[in-house]
């Protein structure tokens, strides 16, 4: 099978896919099932998994499985590893801590931020690892920000738990990588999904504009001129799960239209 007319090897590979009803995740499943993938679908409510899987089933006209569990807890990500144990790709992804003022975060939000954000894939990368590098093949990759690069105004919560997450993730790559295991983050920018409409709305009341106004804006700040299609970020996702990037591990890929003006 092949991605965008490139085959990717991973025909038949498992490829676990976390936070993947919908948005970037979504993108990311559906890009692996591209490639010939066997996909297993991740979301918190079986109404919001079930309708990922059919969408699956009748584009590719084959199976796919999902699993209902939230990876933020403890209780869910052992439901989700006892449906699918031992994949060859896993995709860690959240979504992340709501937006707000550094004065309106109190310990138990940074809890929560760390647990989601930083914690839960620290924990799902350590259950699956082990199988992965006895086999001498594996891809994980984790959806973090291009906020890690660029912190952003009012994700604070984000910013700090997911910075946390790049860094573990930077030395357990080099650890693995002799094993013929990769570990990377994809690093989104502004990206049409739902949860940028939501950062949208929650910057444009913090300004006084219109979400139309914060939206225009964002495009026209973008070299791009534009904000990025999810399609665009599975296919990024494919390739860093496929057999041409098994010399590419510890990276953060930014995908951001330019918009970050750095060179590293």
């Amino acid at each position: 099978m092949s991605s965008n007319g490139l085959d990717l090897g991973i025909a038949g590979k498992t490829a676990l896919v976390c936070g993947s009803t919908m948005g970037l995740g979504n993108a990311c499943a559906s890009a692996l099932a591209a490639a010939g993938a066997q996909v297993v679908v991740n979301g918190r409510t079986a109404k919001t998994v079930d309708a990922a899987v059919k969408a699956l089933e009748d584009r590719f006209g084959r199976p796919f499985k999902g699993v209902a569990a939230d990876v933020t807890t403890s209780e869910g990500r052992s439901i989700l590893l006892a449906a699918c144990p031992d994949p060859d790709i896993l995709v860690t992804n959240a979504a992340g801590p709501p937006p707000g003022r550094f004065e309106d975060w109190d310990e138990t939000a940074w809890e929560a931020a760390l647990a989601a954000n930083m914690v839960a894939p620290i924990m799902l990368i350590r259950q699956i690892l082990g199988p992965m590098r006895r086999r001498r093949w594996g891809r994980i990759l984790n959806i973090t920000s291009g906020a890690v690069k660029a912190p952003l105004p009012m994700l604070g919560l984000s910013n700090g738990a997911r910075s946390g997450l790049t860094g573990f993730v930077a030395g357990l790559a080099r650890e693995v990588a002799r094993d013929g295991v990769t570990i990377n983050n994809l690093l989104p920018g502004n990206f049409a999904t739902d949860r940028l409409h939501r950062y949208v709305a929650a910057l444009a009341g913090a300004r006084g504009m219109s979400s139309q106004d914060i939206w225009a804006e964002m495009e026209s700040a973008n070299p791009s001129g534009r904000i990025g299609v999810p399609e665009e970020f599975g296919a990024a996702c494919a390739f860093f799960t496929s057999q041409h990037a098994g010399f590419i591990t510890g990276q953060n890929l930014l995908l951001d239209g330019g918009a970050y003006p750095g060179t590293f």
